[in-house]
This record gives structure tokens, sequence and C-alpha cells, in this order.
């Protein structure tokens, strides 16, 4: 439970309300379509109002009620989630947003969304599988380019091809490993 006063028709409340209606549906809203639902679709067009809007959500992300999502896409507006469904409102009476079913289920979905390495999917799986292969072609290549070039005479038939090989290789791995660095 968070400790925090509401009073019903304020802006927090309001808010928090509205943030825990699509929390329970499984989705995490950014500003846009919070106003857009709150006050309609005109709203969502007053840079002011959004920009009133979106200090309310900045204090209520300093008073621990609503957690700021991490983006995907840096262009991406920020999504919220509530940190809780219980709240005290300004009589001191808790207010309860949901079934202990449903905060169940949409803390499962949060704690997914804030934490991805604690669920491996089939897709990271692939990716590891990749680089592990790519790192034995990598080796691979590289030994046979210092076992011909330790010959008496270097056979280009098998310096050249295993060359480009590592070489090849060794750029597609830097690309994957860039990548799976930039979506941290």
């Amino acid at each position: 439970m968070v400790d925090i006063r509401l009073r019903q028709g304020e802006y927090q409340y309001d808010l928090a309300k509205e943030i825990a209606t699509f929390q329970l549906e499984l989705k995490f809203p950014n500003v846009k379509d919070i106003i857009e639902k709150l006050y309609g679709k005109e709203k969502t067009n007053e840079d002011r109002f959004t920009g009133k809007i979106q200090t309310i959500l900045k204090k209520m992300e300093k008073n621990n009620m609503i957690k700021i999502l991490p983006k995907k896409k840096p262009w991406e507006l920020q999504r919220y989630a509530l940190s809780s469904f219980r709240f005290q409102d300004i009589d001191k009476n808790i207010i309860t947003l949901a079934t202990p079913q449903q905060i169940e289920q949409a803390q499962n979905l949060l704690n997914s969304i804030l934490n991805p390495q604690s669920t491996p999917t089939a897709e990271s799986s692939h990716i590891k599988t990749k680089i592990g292969i790519l790192t034995l072609i990598i080796v691979t290549s590289y030994l046979a380019v210092l076992w011909a070039l330790l010959q008496p005479t270097i056979n280009p038939i098998i310096f050249v091809p295993t060359f480009y090989i590592a070489i090849a290789c060794s750029l597609i791995l830097g690309k994957i490993l860039a990548k799976l660095h930039s979506q941290k």
C-alpha cells in the first residue's frame, strides 16, 4: 500500500484510477493515452495541458505512487504503471483499485517488463546459439590461419579463405554484440 493522500475529483486520484484501469487491461499507457481516455482527444493536442499532466505524473513518481517504465525506443513517450493498487484518501480511508487476483496478474506483467532478463525467451537462446557458433568458427578459422602461417610454405588455398571467413564472422559477431548492448 502506498501512503499518499488522494481526494476524489483531483488530478492525482483520476490519474491513478485511469492508470489502474489500463494496467488491469494489461496495458501500460503513456501520457497521451491517459489524457485521451480521461479528457478527450482534443486535450491531447494541447501542449500546455499535456505538460501539466506530465508534471503531476512526475510528482506522483517522486512520491512512489507510480513507476515510469523504461522506453523500448528513444522516441516513444514514457509509459506509466502504478506501484500499488491500494492508496489512502484524504480522510484516511483505504482505496483499493483492484481485486487481489487482478493485482497479482498486473504485478507479474510489470515485473516481466521491469526485469526482462528473468524471463528467458526463445529469441535470447537463439542469439546465444548464434554467438556460440560464430565464436567457434572464428577460433577455428584463426587456428587454421595460424597453422598455415607456421608451415614452411604458405598455401594460399588454405590461408585466404580461412582468413576471410574469420574476418566476416568477427564482423557479424560484433554487430550482434553491439545490438545486444544497445538493447540494454
